[in-house]
């Protein structure tokens, strides 16, 4: 029998045609293709383990701050795909707001939510990433100058290899100019606030001493019983809604506003350095580009309640309102030159300083001569309103 007829009794004997096996492997091997082909579809699920982290905050559980940091937390928990989660605690749930940096450094906290001003007293470069020297560049360019200015490098340098602590940072939030603070009476000029025990924190303090202020540093839970007790007479905090969220309209009924103490300062988001650095490099990216994304969620949440809350002091509190002199901000700049001059000769505040310099005289020079003048504009649209 030849070939071609035994091929066509074979075929005769299964009732299959001859072709079968051929379309049946061609099936099969679709079948593996399109099964690949899903795969390849499919989403890339992390395989990294689940971790929750302790974080505490130097903020009491009512203050809009802490709404802020939870804005961080809750962007860490997305961004992961809920496999890496903040535990966040208020101020004093562990340890007190000016101990949360200690608390990192030794793994008592996984995390912490602050701001330099608060460890100043270790270093007093420390300030210059948050309470530091503008010299005319706002927050938004200061915070500009950590990340692409070397501001990054220079913070890393001081809290790692200068002071030796087991923590990495990342900045968040620039914080609009905060206010001269409240007083019991207007303040027209800076003799007006010779020997007034205040309250403020950071290069700030040494700001106003250099203005011949008593300056004692307290946590924003500690300012109002300290007035209350005569411990200080006026005192500044941050910003209409925190301030008002601790009582300060119910001590005091006069609010000066703009300043050169603190006119650019930021979040300090920090963790312990061993356990960060145990972390996949994925959770690493979002635990330090969370910040970047809180940026944007914390300032407009700022801007919505910060002039909200300012008419509502207005309005409905009967505070008074006003701008702070030229001639208590032009003192406020003579007695900057004069810490600065002092300061500088510290080899490493120098150098932080003359960094933050070079990039304010680029970075603001463009800014000053591009912005539009804002005030031309408002009161051109909203004419009397601003009184000065």
């Amino acid at each position: 029998m030849s070939k071609k007829s035994e091929d066509a009794k074979t075929v005769a004997e299964s009732g299959a045609p001859k072709n079968a096996s051929r379309r049946k492997f061609l099936a099969g091997a679709a079948t593996v293709a399109g099964g690949a082909a899903a795969t390849v579809a499919m989403p890339q699920v992390s395989r990294a383990q689940t971790k929750t982290l302790k974080m505490q905050s130097s903020w009491s559980a009512s203050d809009i701050f802490q709404e802020m940091a939870q804005q961080y937390a809750d962007r860490v928990e997305k961004m992961s795909g809920g496999r890496l989660k903040v535990d966040l605690l208020p101020s004093g749930a562990v340890v007190q707001a000016f101990q949360v940096q200690d608390a990192c450094h030794d793994g008592v906290l996984d995390g912490a939510h602050t701001v330099t001003a608060y460890w100043y007293g270790k270093d007093k470069a420390a300030s210059l990433f948050g309470t530091g020297p503008v010299f005319g560049a706002n927050a938004s360019q200061i915070l500009a100058w950590i990340h692409f200015g070397g501001g990054k490098d220079l913070y890393r340098e001081l809290v790692q290899d200068k002071l030796g602590l087991n923590v990495v940072g990342f900045f968040a939030m620039p914080m609009p100019t905060q206010p001269l603070g409240w007083f019991k009476e207007q303040i027209s000029s800076a003799d007006d606030m010779q020997g007034l025990k205040y309250r403020t924190v950071g290069l700030a303090t040494d700001i106003m001493q250099g203005m011949g202020l008593s300056v004692t540093q307290l946590p924003g839970g500690e300012i109002v019983p300290a007035l209350e007790r005569g411990v200080i007479e006026a005192f500044e905090f941050n910003n209409p809604t925190s301030d008002s969220r601790f009582g300060a309209q119910d001590v005091s009924k006069v609010y000066m506003m703009g300043s050169y103490h603190q006119a650019a300062e930021f979040f300090e988001i920090i963790f312990n350095k061993d356990l960060f650095e145990s972390l996949p490099e994925e959770q690493q990216a979002i635990l330090e580009y969370g910040a970047e994304a809180a940026n944007t969620a914390n300032y407009g949440l700022a801007m919505d309640n910060y002039s909200r809350d300012l008419q509502k002091l207005i309005n409905e509190d009967g505070v008074n309102v006003y701008r702070t002199p030229t001639s208590v901000m032009q003192a406020q700049l003579v007695s900057w030159d004069q810490v600065l001059e002092n300061l500088t000769q510290d080899e490493f505040f120098k150098k932080v300083v003359d960094s933050q310099r070079a990039w304010s005289e680029r970075v603001a020079f463009y800014d000053l001569m591009n912005t539009a003048d804002y005030k031309l504009a408002y009161e051109h649209y909203f004419p009397g309103k601003l009184g000065f």
